[in-house]
């Protein structure tokens, strides 16, 4: 199949890198540089004027322009299907035209806080929903076709109407992201003295604060009613809570707690409904804290070892300390095997923290 992806950026040059085994691929960018790129990183080849007519279009520019790329691609290949990879799917539907039974919308729900071709990764889209937006018109083999492309990546498509998806990625994408930039926007003016104190709590949240303004801009402007409606259900909780804290200020005691209480246990109900490992229902770990040396190869070690003991990692986060030459890895394992891990390590050498049991 000769694919041409529109749009060379993270999303374009990965699903390139990702698809060039089994097809040709065809680049094309507003930005000559940056299609340039993306052939070198080896994710196909520039579009040139001999270049074969596609069978498939892949439009993988920003939302505010998708809509009419992917109007220019059924004008411009009426044999071909076309799909975009927008991150909003109901603002580009409405404005598609003529061809548009050739045309699904589909959405990888994959990305990095770093943006543009540099940043690509063609395993980048394995084990990820990919979701497709047919509408009453799209042809069954255009549907089809956006799926297989979404399996052969390593996604596993979900079909939805685009009404349901903008008004999901509103709540598990477009809202966190503005969340996770508020906190980290709170440190702007904090003194230094303060943020040397910063822990993994705070970078867990602030992680994706490092994202690009433009293309955020763009994104919440192609869905706004969703993220508007969210984010109000946000501000009457955070209302509630600052009444509560308030109250506590003003009155030196404890009478407001509940408020606070309320939103840490409404937030432990919602987090225990994020699906699990392979998205599967949510299981609890144990996490073993086990210090780990500031040089080379140490973190390779640690995996080598917890392998030899017969443990399965389900999970780690690594936290510098600071001022410290170590950094914390908190491993998450199945609650029978954390005492062997623990035992072994400390065997070896490793020093352990502390082993923690999640709460039921």
């Amino acid at each position: 199949m000769i694919i041409r992806i529109i749009g060379t950026g993270l999303l374009g040059t990965s699903l390139g890198l990702a698809l060039s085994p089994r097809h040709e691929i065809q680049l094309e960018d507003a930005s000559p540089m940056t299609a340039a790129l993306a052939q070198d990183l080896g994710a196909g080849t520039e579009v040139t004027d001999e270049s074969a007519a596609p069978d498939l279009v892949i439009v993988a520019t920003p939302p505010d322009v998708a809509a009419d790329t992917v109007n220019r691609a059924l004008t411009d290949f009426p044999d071909a299907l076309v799909t975009d990879v927008a991150s909003v799917k109901a603002i580009v539907l409405a404005e598609v035209g003529s061809g548009r039974e050739r045309y699904v919308g589909s959405h990888p729900m994959a990305g990095r806080e770093r943006s543009g071709a540099i940043a690509a990764d063609g395993d980048l889209f394995i084990g990820r929903p990919w979701v497709v937006v047919p509408h009453e018109t799209s042809r069954p083999d255009a549907v089809e076709t956006v799926k297989r492309i979404a399996m052969e990546v390593g996604g596993f498509p979900i079909e939805m109407s685009a009404a349901a998806h903008d008004s999901a990625v509103a709540r598990v994408s477009h809202v966190p992201q503005l969340m996770s930039s508020l906190v980290a926007a709170t440190l702007v003016d904090a003194p230094p003295s303060s943020l040397d104190l910063a822990g993994q709590g705070l970078r867990d949240v602030t992680r994706i604060a490092g994202s690009d303004p433009k293309l955020w801009s763009t994104i919440i402007a192609g869905n706004p009613s969703s993220v508007a409606d969210i984010l109000r259900e946000v501000r009457s909780r955070l209302d509630s809570l600052i009444d509560g804290v308030e109250t506590m200020a003003e009155q030196n005691a404890y009478t407001g707690v509940a408020s606070v209480a309320k939103v840490i246990s409404d937030g432990n109900i919602g987090v225990s409904r994020i699906p699990g490992k392979h998205g599967g229902a949510p299981v609890r770990y144990a996490t073993v804290y086990v210090l780990v040396p500031d040089k080379p190869g140490e973190l390779g070690r640690l995996f080598t070892e917890a392998g030899e003991i017969g443990v399965n990692i389900e999970d780690l986060t690594l936290e510098h300390s600071a001022a410290q030459p170590v950094g914390r890895a908190a491993i998450s394992v199945n609650p029978s095997r954390a005492k062997p891990l623990a035992d072994g390590l400390e065997e070896r050498g490793w020093t352990i923290a502390s082993v923690e049991m999640e709460e039921s």
